[in-house]
């Protein structure tokens, strides 16, 4: 026996136990953090000249209210606390310069425009009461201003076309409680153990049937969480239309199924036994089968994304880089979430994209709600954008943005965390190839996109608006749709108009439509709109013409005119439709960005409506028009509580015009039928409650832009696919095996109310 062996022998079994040693005690200690790497970005302009664009800053929102103070020569008082005959600020909103300044500005080396605010303001002190318009500036130091609102409207803007601000419909609140309802107590006692606190109230809208009306109806429900689907079957008609507000009066008041003069006459009618009473179940405050509490308790946890190696964006201000993508972003008070100057690969593709509108329209055999057709931008989208919750309503690890809004009040509100970016892998492959014939090989790009999400709360319903950006050049404007379904009072022949969802509660039909602005400048500013499609053919086959084959074939037709390029809600529309570039492709083609439009719309208003033209937008679900700085919107607040004398009418903006080789909008719309149902209880979920559009490159590029994409995934059966440098995906279990670095939770949702 060799002496040496059992040295060398337990020299071994040292480096062996040594070994052991350190695997055991490396698996009791945590992951490394992830730490972030430097960022591949693309130069895609300056973040500087998106400024342009930006929202106001809480400083200017001070210094315009401070220069309206001292420059209008009449007392204004705070919305918030305004009565009708007085004088207040509805809004303060950035007011976007004309798309020749800003593009001489950003392409041509031009002066920066002056910054300036659009201000909303009513006067109801004042012989003539009118809504007016001011464009004030230039910001940060206002010194001048000009009422626009005859340029933009072509006349003023009469008062009753207002909409409701907060303190109305506080004071009309109080005018039901104290006034309405002290007209019936006994009523209101036996039937709902009224006490003064335990109901809420939903007013409607428009606000009657013609022109200067002002009339609402309020519907009554149990004041409980989720009160949207507890009506207690009564609903009061008032007339607010006077300045004067000791001047108003009940209408008309409606309960199971039955109309009266008013509350006294309600009242009347039910001391002497002439009603037929539904007495509803008291609900508990959480609101029983209404309360979004869980019903189970918290289990394992679900599946997080993270990023292992920190945000692949950036964002600066208002500016947002992204792989070979870049853009500019604001909230505004009456529309929402809006983009900018967005880029790819350095080239403009689209000015702006932008909602305009969301418009509900129901139905009922209750009065509050056959008459409600709401336009949500009157009630103000963004205004009511809320704060998100970390890893609810957006990934916990997304970039969250405070924004600022200057809406009913002297004074700037701020809300935190409103608005989030985030790269999202979608988990499935943007496209992929496995290849088994020939040659034996795997291709494949992972579909990770960036998303910007706001979440709006109107009312009783959410809208979560998203803008994503893909890889290959597409662009979509999705929004989906959650929050309460609106309820009526479940009598007589209400399962005609919904279903029913709870004891009391019927479900009412509705239609949602919403409306984007689409500004593509594809290869610049000048594009035509053409349109491709199929048809089949008949054909003799050459190699054996006593044989007949129907083939596809391609159909072609540049689309001249407006009217030509007005789409139908219901109709059919060209499979591909885009818009064309002066430009050409390597293979000869126009190059182009396609619009896709994914909806599931329900019917339009009818046409003979009389208050119709005023949604006139939702007749189509495409309509390409020449841009003009004078048509910026496809609505106006003012539509909601005078549609029958709208103040910006679309379907004016469709005038046969030539849109060959020229700066062309397309204004879509997507919606959806909603018929609520029981699975709506507590709340509607967002799983098929998803409409939107895509804008998809058509040969604007030469081949796949996603091919250069750093994500990008192949290997041959020759290749050691196990080896980081042939296979980065191999290296997951190294380069992503960190701890993400997660912030403590915080909500200020609940802050400034």
């Amino acid at each position: 026996m060799n002496p040496k062996l059992p040295y060398a022998l337990l020299a071994g079994a040292a480096v062996i136990i040594f070994i052991l040693s350190c695997m055991l005690l490396s698996r009791g200690r945590r992951s490394p953090s992830c730490e972030s790497q430097p960022r591949i970005l693309e130069k895609t302009g300056s973040t500087s000249q998106s400024l342009v664009f930006a929202d106001l800053t809480p400083e200017e929102m001070v210094q315009v209210v401070r220069y309206l103070q001292g420059n209008l020569g009449v007392q204004l008082v705070d919305a918030s606390r305004a009565k009708p005959s007085d004088n207040c600020i509805a809004s303060v909103d950035v007011q976007v310069p004309a798309k020749a300044e800003v593009l001489r500005f950003l392409d041509g080396g031009g002066a920066r425009p002056p910054r300036e605010a659009l201000a909303v303001l009513y006067f109801g002190n004042q012989p003539d009461p009118n809504v007016t318009e001011y464009v004030v500036g230039p910001l940060p130091t206002p010194a001048y201003h000009r009422d626009v609102t005859v340029q933009k409207y072509g006349g003023k803007v009469p008062y009753h076309r207002r909409p409701m601000l907060g303190s109305e419909y506080e004071q009309v609140g109080v005018f039901l409680e104290t006034v309405a309802f002290a007209a019936a107590p006994t009523f209101l006692k036996e039937v709902f153990e009224y006490d003064g606190t335990n109901v809420a109230f939903q007013t409607t809208a428009p606000h009657g049937f013609q022109s200067g009306d002002r009339k609402s109806w309020f519907i009554v429900f149990q004041n409980v969480s989720g009160f949207f689907v507890h009506p207690v079957g009564l609903e009061v008609l008032v007339d607010h239309s006077s300045l004067d507000i000791s001047r108003w009066a009940v209408s008309r008041v409606f309960y199971n199924g039955q109309y009266y003069r008013d509350m006294v006459q309600l009242e009347s009618a039910y001391v002497q036994g002439r009603i037929s009473v539904e007495k509803v179940r008291k609900a508990p405050r959480d609101g029983d089968f209404s309360s979004m509490k869980p019903r189970a308790p918290s289990a394992a946890l679900f599946p997080l994304q993270y990023e292992p190696q920190g945000p692949r964006y950036s964002i600066r201000n208002n500016h947002v880089l992204f792989q070979a993508w870049s853009f500019a972003f604001g909230v505004s008070v009456n529309t929402g979430l809006r983009l900018f100057d967005i880029r790819h690969k350095g080239e403009r593709v689209a000015y702006e994209i932008s909602v305009q509108e969301a418009l509900s329209v129901y139905g009922s055999n209750c009065p509050g709600g056959m008459s409600t057709r709401y336009m949500d931008g009157s009630f103000g989208i963004g205004r009511y954008t809320s704060p998100l919750v970390r890893g609810v309503d957006c990934p916990y690890s997304a970039t969250y943005v405070d924004t600022h809004s200057l809406s009913e009040t002297l004074s700037p509100s701020k809300r935190k965390a409103s608005l989030c970016v985030f790269e999202q892998n979608l988990g499935s492959p943007l496209r992929r190839h496995y290849s088994n014939l020939q040659s034996l090989y795997y291709g494949g790009l992972v579909n990770s996109a960036l998303v910007v999400r706001s979440i709006a709360t109107v009312g009783n319903y959410d809208y979560v608006w998203d803008f994503i950006f893909y890889q290959n050049g597409a662009i979509e404007g999705k929004v989906q749709a959650t929050g309460y379904a609106s309820s009526s009072f479940l009598h007589g022949d209400g399962l005609r108009y919904g279903n029913r969802v709870w004891e009391h509660t019927l479900g009412t039909i509705r239609t949602h439509s919403i409306n984007y602005k689409v500004d593509l400048d594809v290869g610049g500013v000048k594009n035509s709109l053409v349109a491709h499609d199929m048809a089949f053919e008949m054909a003799r086959a050459p190699w054996s013409p006593e044989q007949q084959i129907e083939r596809p074939r391609l159909t072609k037709k540049v689309l001249d005119t407006e009217d030509q390029a007005a789409f139908r809600l219901q109709s059919k529309m060209p499979r591909y439709i885009y818009f064309a570039a002066n430009s050409k492709n390597k293979w000869g083609h126009q190059r182009g960005y396609r619009i896709q439009i994914t909806s599931f719309a329900g019917d339009h208003v009818p046409e003979a409506s009389s208050m119709e033209r005023a949604i006139s937008w939702a007749r189509y679900q495409l309509a390409v028009t020449r841009r003009k700085e004078e048509e910026p919107t496809s609505t106006s607040i003012y539509n909601q509580n005078d549609p029958w004398t709208p103040t910006v009418t679309f379907a004016n903006f469709i005038n046969n015009e030539t849109i060959t080789n020229e700066d062309l909008v397309a204004w879509i719309t997507a919606g959806f039928l909603h018929i609520p149902h029981s699975e709506d209880i507590p709340n509607t979920v967002t799983v098929g409650n998803s409409v939107g559009f895509l804008l998809r490159p058509y040969n604007y590029y030469d081949l796949d832009p996603s091919i250069y994409s750093h994500d990008g995934v192949f290997f041959t059966s020759e290749q050691d696919f196990t080896a980081c440098e042939i296979n980065p995906i191999a290296c997951l279990p190294q380069t992503a095996s960190c701890l993400p670095n997660f912030p403590p939770f915080t909500y200020d949702g609940f802050q400034n109310m």
